[in-house]
């Protein structure tokens, strides 16, 4: 079942955040997972921090994200965004596609 990565992420040091960002990218695609929501316009319509931004990743499954999460290379690009912001993610699953044939 698909899953996906979501990220609810207030940077604070953009400069510094940089190359997490970059690394990231790359990363993601090397570990089979694909951006759904990058950057672009958001805009907040209920509550919340309307500072943060979204950033959501689809995934194959629950354990090519979680390779991803727990990988070496991961954990040298996350140590790469400490003090850059504040961030959430969590790994929530996608919803098996529905057949508009069946009753």
């Amino acid at each position: 079942m698909t899953v996906y990565l979501v990220i609810k992420a207030r940077i604070t040091d953009p400069a510094g955040f940089a190359p997490y960002a970059q690394g990231a990218a790359a990363l993601v695609r090397r570990h089979g997972g694909r951006y759904r929501v990058l950057g672009g316009r958001q805009e907040l319509l209920e509550g919340g921090d309307d500072q943060a931004r979204m950033v959501v990743s689809e995934w194959p499954d629950r354990d090519a994200a979680l390779a991803f999460w727990r990988s070496p290379d991961y954990a040298v690009l996350k140590a790469l965004r400490a003090g850059t912001g504040e961030f959430e993610v969590r790994l929530v699953d996608g919803v098996e596609p529905v057949n508009e044939d069946s009753p």
